[in-house]
């Protein structure tokens, strides 16, 4: 894990790090990709993707730890590009407060924990302490698309008078 200069902006660290953000895919169901209460953000899983492809395959069977800690990063970066995407700014986050990640595994597998670090280490670059956060881990028989890792998460946003989004629980969405 890179640790960045803490002065820098998370649109800093992300281009230090050589990462783009894509622009937002709009959920193809009933469902929003992020929705705000309070000052919370929850942001809808999102697998793991390769090449434009959900990255599929099952941890202690065809994927290795190093490859799922891989694919566990490429999802936490579509996270972020959701967060941009709906805060407009990542400037917002106050911090990331929890990440739960399934892993899609084989009945022996036990390193979800590790897997999952390569979420937890891209938050930790990008957002510097602010992105240390609670987690949860698990091994699962079966992700969507077979994708090998999905994950989701909960930011805190600081309160904001100027975004109408960001203001009362259950307010509107930037994809409605």
């Amino acid at each position: 894990m890179k640790m960045l200069a803490s002065n820098q902006t998370a649109y800093e660290k992300l281009a230090a790090l050589g990462i783009e953000l894509e622009p937002l895919s709009v959920a193809g169901a009933s469902f929003e990709m992020a929705a705000r209460s309070g000052n919370l953000v929850f942001v809808s899983g999102h697998i793991a993707r390769k090449n434009g492809a959900a990255w599929t395959g099952k941890l202690g069977d065809d994927v290795s730890t190093d490859e799922g800690k891989a694919a566990a990063r490429a999802a936490a970066i579509d996270l972020v590009a959701t967060l941009h995407g709906f805060l407009g700014d990542l400037g917002k986050v106050a911090r990331i407060v929890k990440v739960m990640s399934l892993v899609s595994s084989s009945p022996t597998f036990t390193e979800q924990h590790v897997v999952t670090n390569g979420a937890s280490d891209l938050l930790l670059e990008v957002f510097g302490e602010a992105g240390r956060h609670a987690r949860s881990a698990f091994g699962v028989a079966q992700l969507p698309l077979g994708a090998c890792v999905e994950i989701e998460l909960i930011a805190e946003v600081l309160p904001s008078q100027e975004d109408p989004r960001l203001g009362e629980a259950g307010s509107g969405s930037p994809w409605a």
